[in-house]
């Protein structure tokens, strides 16, 4: 039985408030336990410099942020330059959430997704990535409803987790603490259908067993299967 009375393969409580502001085209509120992130989507009308002229295709992006006061110790605001850690959570997200959507049918327009994580207790990068999908989705519809897009861009839904080991017990949806004592540690982005959008384990001692590796990723399907359910029902 783990810290917070879950069985090893159980995920945190996990809620999504949607419309959680009122300027965003799409907002939500990601809370998995303890950690909370707050996605919002935001849309410009051109495609980014770097593209060529001749490329029809649409943009999806996404940044990152670490509230000061999201920890225990307060840490310094990015103001002009991001660190290491941020630069890789926000391609992470970015992406996944590109691997979503058909670009083709969004001609023109960038649309940015922010993480801003308000509290956090482990698995931020993976909450984001749920959240972002959700805001995403929503300034979609509203863009749609606009005329701004003529179709759906959205291939399907994606999701994420975050899934590791400690001792050689298999733990779904890490939080803080069990993140900083796990000897794996995993995060994996699947599409609803269960392709593999990115699967990033590291191994922090001894190296581990293949089967180790499948048990791993079975379970965090079986997690992030239950996620998209939870998407229905917001």
């Amino acid at each position: 039985m783990r810290s917070d009375g879950r069985k090893n393969d159980e995920l945190r409580p996990i809620h999504f408030t949607k419309n959680f502001t009122k300027h965003a085209l799409g907002s939500v509120l990601v809370e998995f336990g303890d950690t909370k992130v707050i996605t919002t989507a935001s849309v410009d009308y051109k495609k980014p410099k770097w593209m060529e002229q001749d490329d029809n295709r649409g943009w999806v992006t996404a940044e990152y942020s670490l509230l000061p006061s999201a920890t225990n110790t307060r840490c310094s605001r990015e103001r002009n330059k991001v660190s290491g850690r941020t630069h890789e959570i926000q391609r992470l997200i970015g992406r996944s959430l590109r691997a979503c959507v058909d670009l083709s049918k969004m001609p023109d327009l960038t649309i940015t997704i922010d993480a801003d994580v308000i509290q956090a207790d482990g698995g931020t990068r993976t909450a984001s990535i749920c959240g972002g999908f959700l805001a995403l989705k929503d300034a979609v519809e509203k863009l749609i409803a606009s005329g701004d897009l003529k179709e759906n861009p959205i291939v399907e839904p994606i999701a994420a987790i975050s899934i590791g080991m400690i001792g050689e017990d298999i733990l779904l949806d890490l939080n803080y603490e069990e993140d900083s004592h796990a000897r794996v540690d995993s995060n994996v982005v699947l599409t609803k259908s269960g392709k593999i959008v990115d699967f990033q384990t590291t191994s922090e001692g001894e190296p581990y067993e293949k089967a180790k590796m499948d048990e791993l990723f079975n379970i965090a399907s079986n997690g992030i299967q239950k996620i998209i359910k939870i998407y229905d029902e917001v």
